[in-house]
């Protein structure tokens, strides 16, 4: 009898870790199908196959393991269907590119999260990170609502005008919540701890939202 009670506290233990495990949510708002890519640092598993087609408004919700992870997550844009994975991508799978940078379960039991939207490959779609059901500490939403296509110049503009090269300095005019030189910071401080949800709105423009 108290060899089965126990097991049913592990199983219901296990179920609630489960359930509270921490999510990363991608949720497509363009106005056309995008191919979230999801690559790990290396050494860290995988979260993805990253073979998921997202139309517009489809959501796409993965899990972190329970322990330490880095990665990061750009959008594919003109893959083609009839491939697993996604082939022949127009942007996403090579610079110029958008890319959210996140690390979780950082820190030991401070069980930090840092996350940021960076520019510095260059632009293909606008992006915005924010943490959700947030345990505590400074947790910003960045990233970037402007389509940065729209006034690229053209000696900067890549994949016949539906990528930017840059410049930094345009980007980060337009898109001051995003890194756009490797020593670039956020002019926001960022303590984030143990958010249940790490959620990315892609193009969240085209609602007519605006980034706070």
């Amino acid at each position: 009898m108290a060899r089965d009670l126990a097991f049913v506290l592990l199983v219901l233990a296990a179920l609630a870790a489960f359930s509270s495990a921490t999510k990363l949510t991608i949720h497509n708002l363009c106005p056309h199908p995008v191919w979230p890519l999801v690559t790990p640092n290396a050494g860290l598993p995988s979260i993805s196959e990253n073979t998921a087609r997202l139309d517009t408004n489809a959501i796409l919700s993965l899990t972190f393991p329970p322990t330490f992870w880095a990665g990061r997550v750009a959008a594919r844009t003109g893959c083609n269907d009839g491939t697993s994975p996604p082939r022949g991508c127009f942007t996403g799978d090579a610079p110029p590119s958008t890319v959210a940078q996140i690390t979780v379960h950082d820190s030991g039991n401070l069980d930090l999260a840092a996350y940021s939207v960076s520019l510095v490959d260059g632009f293909n779609v606008p992006m915005v990170l924010s943490p959700q059901a947030i345990g505590g500490g400074q947790c910003p939403a960045l990233g970037c609502v402007v389509d940065l296509n729209c006034d690229c110049s053209p000696d900067n503009r890549a994949a016949e005008g539906t990528a930017c090269r840059g410049p930094a300095g345009y980007f980060k005019n337009r898109c001051p919540l995003t890194r756009t030189t490797p020593t670039d910071v956020e002019p926001v401080p960022q303590s984030c701890r143990a958010p249940g949800e790490l959620k990315i709105v892609l193009c969240q423009s085209s609602t007519g939202a605006e980034l706070a």
